[in-house]
């Protein structure tokens, strides 16, 4: 069987605020230029990228991040937002590059104290089928279990195919906990785990890239720079994944 490639990208932009606490949604943009576009990414997943209470208004610049990394933003369509003052459900947005072909999109509500959600996407990407799932879980560990179960019950309705997650897990065990157990799930999910908070001095991993091939997502890493700890308390975590094939 062929195999393909993707570089993908998932950061927690902690809705502008940075490791200073000032709000700066430039700051954001700039950091993106810097030190993201050029990975010449095909998938950036990013969170807390709207507000955080009703209307979820947007923050940052969509168009400017699409023009500088070379990606489209995949939500014009309002049935994959929050509304028309975002640019995220529930602060996630994703952007994809012009392999993808999109084939179809859900949004997921997620219960818990916060309002969580997930945004799934089922695209063709070099003629093989994928899934990409982006979402923020709960700190509570009990609620993001529930929050994986819904995820695996919705996977459960969707044809079958390979499934890549990426988002703020809020999972501090690098060995994941029962949130990824397959008996929740309905199938286990697997990536190396690197360390991406706080971003000042990182020491648990949060932020993931997983997929259901074992063995098909390879060098992660949790980038690190002035510009990026600036920026968010959060650090982005980088990976390539492998279409179509397992080890």
């Amino acid at each position: 069987m062929n195999t393909s490639t993707i570089r993908c990208a998932t950061w927690n932009i902690h809705r502008a605020k940075g490791s200073d606490g000032q709000f700066d949604p430039a700051r954001v943009v700039g950091a993106i230029e810097a030190e993201l576009v050029p990975l010449r990414l095909d998938v950036l997943a990013l969170q807390e990228a709207d507000e955080e209470c009703r209307p979820h208004a947007r923050i940052v610049d969509v168009q400017k991040i699409a023009e500088l990394t070379g990606l489209t933003y995949t939500q014009e369509a309002p049935t994959i937002r929050w509304s028309s003052q975002s640019d995220g459900f529930l602060g996630s947005i994703l952007f994809l590059s012009d392999r993808f072909k999109r084939t179809h999109a859900d949004v997921i509500d997620l219960p818990g104290h916060c309002h969580r959600g997930a945004l799934a996407l089922e695209t063709l990407v070099d003629g093989f089928p994928l899934r990409i799932v982006t979402m923020h879980l709960s700190l509570s560990q009990p609620l993001r279990v529930i929050q994986m179960r819904i995820i695996g019950q919705y996977l459960h309705r969707r044809p079958t195919m390979q499934t890549l997650m990426l988002g703020d897990f809020n999972e501090w065990r690098p060995w994941g906990g029962l949130m990824f157990h397959r008996r929740i799930v309905g199938t286990a999910f697997k990536g190396p785990a690197r360390a991406s908070f706080p971003s000042r001095a990182p020491f648990v991993p949060l932020d993931r890239i997983l997929t259901d091939l074992p063995g098909t997502v390879s060098e992660v890493q949790a980038l690190r720079s002035e510009v990026l700890m600036r920026a968010s308390d959060h650090l982005p975590v980088t990976g390539v994944v492998r279409l179509g094939k397992s080890d």
